[in-house]
Order: structure tokens, then C-alpha cells, then sequence
């Protein structure tokens, strides 16, 4: 046995180490109101499916959010259909808009699959997942204000080298819509192919060699197409009276129809009249202004349009004062980029009035 000295016991110090401080998560010191902004942000719904898996806390958020984005890319029949997992680079389905919602989007929903109730953790917000559509998906958000969806294409099929583009705006029904169309070209034809002078008016062979058939099918099936949207998006503005603002897109870019908060509530407060003939919402008789220029350089080098045709349309008996500026404005800023500068100059042009009947 060894005994320490006296002197070096008083040289003996105790230490007292303390104990490490417990791990902190910073994140969890973020209030609640600003990670909504940041999901807010984020907007698209497969982005916020994947976060709300992330904890118990994003899982409550993630409903609250108010601006959400849904971009829809492939679709899969629940009917039945022959046509399984139809992918629209290579294909569209005859009748997009009549099945629009009984299909259910494995795309979008599959970053719900674990997203539970706040109020029940061990309760799905998405039971029987193969069994949901993208209305349904949307139903879990409680609190939208935004809301944009993306279709996978346009609906409108054209021919090679057509461009097409359409705006529209809907209340209870249509209220403005917007049609701009062409055919681009490399160049103009040599002289003696086509006659180039242009005097402001539209050609004769305008008439007789099919141009103004071709838009009239172009303006009838760009309607049909917004109001078969219209149509749809029903049950989702019913499932949503938060929504202040509702824009229903495709990839190619092609139409567009929007919402706003005051044609919102129009819808809600109004009756829908349908169309008897087809699932869409019928379009009110309308008065249509046609302005015409047979060749047309787009800008920034992207060719020239061949056949610039603007067809801007408004509900007959709505043509006050007011009402026009409006409707002047919304023609002025349907489109962006390149196609901006050919609705500017196709405005300068000489107006051609037509009417046309309910359908």
C-alpha cells in the first residue's frame, strides 16, 4: 500500500468538468409564421408532400399554406381505359378534358402517401392513395389563396409551324378571352408567290383560300378548351373559398385561363350555366374583333408570323365605357416576351367586327 504525501495532497486540485450542453436544433427556433413564408415559397405540392414526411411540425404547417402549384405530367385511367401510364410527349388522350378529374395523378400524389392528419398522427391524410385525384390532394390545403395548375400540353391540337396562344378570363362565365395566331416562317415569299403589298385591309384571298375558316376553328376550339377548364375547376373553387386568385396553364404554353378574386366570388354566387351538349360551361353570345396583317417580323430574330390574326372576344351587351378600356387592357397584357410586341402592333391595325352566337 502507497500513501501520497502530505505535500502533495495540498498540490492535488479537483476538477469539476461539466457536463456538455444538450444538443440544439437551430431550426427549431425558427418561428412558425416565418417557415411558412419559406413554404410558401416552395409552392409546388410534390415539394410540400415531400416535406411534410419531414417532422410532426412541417406536417401541420404544410396544410396552411397559401400559394400552391401544381404541375401535372403524366396521368393513369381509373375507368378502366386501355390507355395505361399515357405520356404526353408521345400521345393525348381523345377526351382530356371529360376525364380530366377521374384521373388520378400517381406523379403528384405519391409525396402524400405519408402525410397524417394533424389531429390524428396515425391517420393518413391520404388513405387508399390509388383511390385520389389531384382535387382530392387539394382538399388537405385549408388555407389557398394562389392556386396555379399546369396541364402537361395544350389543348388545342395544330398543324406543324401553327402558333396559337389564348387567354382567358371567367367569372360565373366567360367574361374576356384572347386569341393570337400564325404561322411562322423562315421568310417571305419571292415576289410573284404571294402578293406582299399591304394596305391595312385583309386580302381577298383571305376569304377564299381558307385563312378565315382556319381561325374560325382555331377561335372556336380555343373556347371550347377554356371553358372545359372552366368547367372542372368547379369542385375546387367550392372545396376552397379562401382563393383569391386561380390560374389554370399547360407546359406548351398555349392557354391560359385566370381567376381572380372578384370572379371568384362571381362563380360562387351565380349559377353555372353548362352546356347541353358536352361537360363544359356554355358560352354566352359574343361580340369578336378581328385585326389582320398577312406578314409580320417577330422580334429578336424568331422569324415572321405568317397570317397574324387577334381575335379579342367579349360578351355581347357588355360593351360600356368602362368595360372597354378593360377589355383593352387585358388584350394588351395577355401575352409576354415576343409575342407582347405583335399583339402592340397587331392592335394598330384596321378592326373587323363579327358576331357570334351562344354554344
Amino acid at each position: 500500500m502507497q500513501f501520497w504525501p502530505d505535500k502533495q495532497k495540498m498540490q492535488l486540485k479537483t476538477r469539476i468538468y461539466a457536463a456538455p450542453p444538450p444538443c440544439v436544433d437551430e431550426f427549431d427556433r425558427i418561428p412558425d409564421s416565418i417557415l411558412l413564408i419559406i413554404l410558401n415559397k416552395l409552392a409546388d405540392v410534390r415539394a410540400l408532400g415531400r416535406c411534410a414526411v419531414v417532422s410532426k411540425r412541417f406536417n401541420a404547417l404544410v396544410p396552411l399554406v397559401h400559394d400552391v402549384f401544381v404541375k401535372i405530367d403524366q396521368v393513369v385511367s381509373v375507368d378502366g381505359d386501355d390507355d395505361e401510364n399515357l405520356d404526353y410527349s408521345s400521345q393525348r388522350p381523345r377526351n382530356l378534358f371529360s376525364h380530366l378529374l377521374k384521373l388520378m395523378f400517381f406523379t403528384l400524389l405519391r409525396p402524400f402517401h405519408n402525410l397524417h392528419d394533424v389531429s390524428n398522427v396515425n391517420r393518413p391524410l391520404l388513405p387508399q392513395l390509388s383511390h385520389h385525384s389531384a382535387e382530392q390532394v387539394l382538399r388537405k390545403f385549408h388555407h389557398i389563396h394562389n392556386l396555379r395548375i399546369e396541364l402537361p400540353a395544350g389543348d388545342v391540337g395544330t398543324e406543324d409551324g401553327v402558333l396559337l396562344k389564348w387567354k382567358a378570363e371567367f367569372g360565373s362565365t366567360l367574361q374576356n378571352c384572347v386569341i393570337l395566331g400564325g404561322i411562322r416562317v423562315d421568310q417571305k415569299p419571292a415576289s410573284g408567290q404571294e402578293p406582299l403589298e399591304d394596305n391595312g385591309s385583309i386580302p381577298e384571298s383571305f376569304y377564299t383560300n381558307g385563312g378565315l375558316k382556319l381561325r374560325v376553328v382555331w377561335t372556336i376550339s380555343s373556347l371550347i378548351a377554356a371553358s372545359t377548364r372552366h368547367y372542372l375547376l368547379r369542385p375546387i373553387i367550392k372545396d376552397h373559398p379562401t382563393l383569391s386568385s386561380l390560374i389554370l396553364t399547360d407546359a406548351d404554353g398555349q392557354g391560359t385561363l385566370s381567376m381572380t378574386a372578384e370572379q371568384l366570388r362571381e362563380f360562387r354566387e351565380k349559377p353555372l350555366a353548362a352546356s347541353a351538349s358536352s361537360s363544359r360551361t356554355q358560352v354566352p353570345a359574343s361580340n369578336m374583333k378581328l385585326r389582320y396583317v398577312p406578314y409580320m417580323e417577330l422580334p429578336e430574330g424568331k422569324g415572321i408570323m405568317q397570317g397574324a390574326t387577334l381575335v379579342s372576344i367579349k360578351p355581347s351587351g357588355e360593351s360600356t365605357s368602362s368595360n372597354r378600356k378593360e377589355t383593352e387592357a387585358f388584350v394588351a397584357s395577355a401575352f409576354d416576351g415576343s409575342f407582347k410586341a405583335v399583339v402592340k402592333a397587331l392592335l394598330k391595325r384596321r378592326t373587323y367586327l363579327l358576331e357570334m352566337n351562344g354554344f
